[in-house]
């Protein structure tokens, strides 16, 4: 009986799970800022290339 009572609470006092979630977390709020940069990055080359379009289309709407 002692013997499981020592083996409960080894695995109580042991940290590897805890640490295991923290990167876990740490992965995933990596994932999520990657994520909102290259939509918010995507949006912009989107509009950048859309008028470099337009102005090789219809010269005349360019600033030149």
């Amino acid at each position: 009986m002692n013997t499981i009572y020592r083996s409960i609470r080894k695995f109580a006092h042991e940290e590897d799970g805890a640490t295991a979630v923290e990167y876990g977390m740490m992965v995933g709020l990596i994932a999520v800022a990657i994520i909102v940069a290259v939509a918010a990055l995507g949006t912009q080359l989107n509009t950048f290339y859309g008028k470099i379009k337009d102005c090789l289309t219809t010269p005349a709407t360019c600033g030149a």
